[in-house]
């Protein structure tokens, strides 16, 4: 047989009977601990695999992100084997790869604690050190369901009860088999550094009436320096971490009696949530954006002809009262469409644009939730464009213009754009969504934006352009969204009177630019570490009187930065200075304005900077001219 290397400049003959690891082994040792898995014709599959086809067949290394996969699933199934060795009447769940690292759900004799952690991985080195081949097996379902049947793995027959497939594939090492589609590791040995991570409970299948696992994350790489430094970052994350954050800093909290997921603002996240939404509706009103205000509560007809209770409806929260349907809006489209519909419109008056700080709700699982990350309330930054098609390029660019403008503002200038295409389920013909996405590639291209596609992760009613933004330790979050959408405007019957007074159909753009108020909060948190710029700290400045004899001059220079708009206040506690300054270090307050006997005196200010900077005998007027220019131009420089 006759193979080509993809992104190799040769072919090579291939005598039947092979596997792609004695091809490598043959032609190219070298590769042979480096490559952990083969594509062949698109297809992952296994070093181990017989070579059988002619054909192009693609090296997979750790480096890609398919090979990490493989590396990970790998890692999984080593520490599902660590587990029932150390507990043998453990039932095994699911053990994927995720997006960093790997899982698995485990149902425990006990609680695992995080003492157990060492000894996990301490059996796990026990079992890459054996250097167990890894086997693919097929087998018919009903032989499967018997096999695990004998090894007491409920979660596994049920699994294979569901599955169509037949016959099915397992993986076996030593003893250990276990219910996957691979590919896998050749060995065990392949797996050269990890470490397991946490502990979290789960319920299987998502679902809070069945039983709740254990789940046990790990990571693992190919060298120590890559497990180290993913390890440094790790902990520059926690540290970081915006709900252990927003409990210091008093921005906001999480209540049980309240339900999961919403929110509930503090007086000082309050504050920067509203110097947050000042900006965007200044920043809409600039560019020719109407503010509109529409309900929280829709009847379910509406919902109906939107398409989102075919499409939608398990992330709705729906209710009847009066033998009628309602939902608590998860969207703030329909509403502008009907806004729209409330007179006619000329081509004149487009693009018309819409914009409303909308806050919605979507039932999420309580599994996901993650603080301001994942809710299942939040406001969006929301706007709908109604525009002529000839129009639809242009505005697009323009929406993201907008959108790299204001991430900027907040200190973000590291983007990742993806076009997301049409995916499984979906409305209106294969032209619509071809077009809309045609004309989405060509505004990208058009400006000169780098982006890659992302294949079936548009909406059900349109195509989409995602943005993620880097933050200061290099994490992507998803940001902006820029939807192009034929299939409402149809479905509404919303027309314009074009040059010829025929009606046309106008294109609808949805589009956020921070995207959720709550999920772009918990982002700057964490890309700030809590230390947010001047311009966005919920407390700017903090008098601290030194003794009481000083708090009324205090107060009187509190009142001078009240009335120009500051957030100032003032520490009159009667605590010893040191412990005034240590407070607002630990608020992240940016500048600590110091009062005593001299100060009153000569009519100074001694300033300490949240950096640790100490300015003396600084003259009152200079202060305050030097703020005031570090908050007009939204200045990030922690510098006096």
């Amino acid at each position: 047989m006759e193979i080509r290397l993809k992104g190799w400049d040769r072919k090579i003959i291939v005598d039947t009977g092979i596997t792609f690891a004695e091809l490598l082994e043959k032609n190219f040792p070298h590769l042979l601990e480096k490559v952990v898995a083969v594509k062949v014709d698109g297809q992952l599959k296994d070093l181990t695999a017989m070579v059988e086809d002619e054909g192009e067949v693609e090296l997979v290394e750790y480096s890609n992100e398919e090979g990490k996969e493989v590396y990970w699933h790998t890692s999984s199934h080593i520490m599902a084997q660590a587990v029932i060795e150390l507990f043998p009447q453990s039932q095994l769940a699911i053990g994927p790869a995720i997006k960093e690292g790997y899982y698995y759900d485990i149902d425990l004799p006990r609680r695992l604690v995080p003492e157990d952690l060492p000894i996990i991985e301490e059996k796990m080195r026990e079992i890459i050190e054996r250097d167990l081949p890894i086997k693919r097996m097929q087998m018919r379902r009903k032989e499967a369901i018997e096999l695990f049947r004998e090894r007491r793995q409920n979660y596994k027959i049920e699994l294979l009860q569901e599955m169509e497939e037949d016959p099915v594939t397992l993986y076996q090492q030593g003893d250990f088999i276990d219910l996957c589609k691979g590919p896998h590791l050749p060995s065990t040995g392949r797996v050269r550094e990890f470490k397991l991570l946490s502990l979290a409970g789960a319920y299987w299948r998502g679902d809070e009436s069945r039983a709740m696992l254990q789940r046990i994350y790990g990571i693992s790489f190919e060298t120590k320096d890559e497990l180290e430094e993913f390890l440094h970052l790790k902990e520059e994350a926690e540290r970081r971490d915006h709900r252990r954050l927003g409990k210091e800093l008093d921005l906001f909290s999480f209540h049980e009696e309240a339900g999961a997921g919403v929110v509930l603002y503090h007086p000082k996240g309050a504050i920067l949530r509203r110097i947050i939404e000042r900006y965007l509706e200044e920043e809409h009103l600039k560019r020719g954006y109407q503010m509109v205000i529409t309900p929280h509560l829709y009847r379910g007809d509406l919902w109906r002809l939107s398409g989102h209770m075919d499409y939608y409806k398990e992330n709705m929260f729906t209710f009847e009262k009066e033998n009628a349907e309602y939902v608590v809006k998860p969207m703030n489209c329909p509403g502008h469409l009907l806004i729209y519909k409330t007179k006619p419109r000329s081509y004149r008056d487009l693009p018309l644009k819409f914009f409303e700080l909308g806050t919605v709700y979507r039932y999420e699982r309580s599994g996901v939730l993650h603080g301001l990350l994942r809710v299942r309330g939040f406001t969006q930054d929301d706007a709908h464009i109604f525009c002529a098609r000839e129009q639809l390029r242009e505005q697009v660019y323009e929406c993201l213009e907008f959108a790299f403008s204001a991430l900027k503002d907040f200190g973000f200038s590291d983007f990742q754009v993806n076009l997301s295409t049409r995916p499984e389920r979906y409305v209106g013909s294969d032209e619509i969504w071809e077009e809309a996405t045609e004309e989405l590639a060509q505004a990208l291209k058009d400006h000169a934006v780098d982006y890659t596609v992302d294949p079936g992760e548009g909406v059900f009613y349109g195509p989409k352009i995602d943005v993620k933004l880097k933050d200061a330790i290099g994490r992507l979050w998803q940001g902006p969204t820029i939807q192009a959408d034929f299939n409402l405007p149809e479905r509404f019957d919303i027309t314009y009177a074009g040059k010829d007074n025929r009606p046309h159909r106008p294109v609808m753009i949805h589009r956020v630019v921070l995207a959720g108020i709550e999920r772009f909060l918990g982002i700057l948190i964490e890309h700030y570490g809590g230390a947010l710029p001047l311009w966005l700290s919920p407390v700017q400045v903090v008098i601290v009187p030194i003794a009481d004899r000083h708090v009324e001059c205090a107060r009187h220079l509190n009142a001078t930065f009240l009335s120009r708009g500051w957030r100032s206040e003032v520490d009159d506690e009667n605590q010893t200075l040191n412990m005034k300054i240590r407070r607002a270090q630990l608020q992240k307050i940016p500048f600590a304005v110091i009062i005593g006997d001299k100060e009153v005196q000569e009519g100074t200010i001694s300033v300490r900077t949240r950096s640790g900077e100490d300015l003396r005998n600084l003259e009152k007027d200079e202060f305050i001219t030097r703020m005031e220019k570090k908050i007009q131009q939204r200045s990030f420089d922690e510098d006096w």
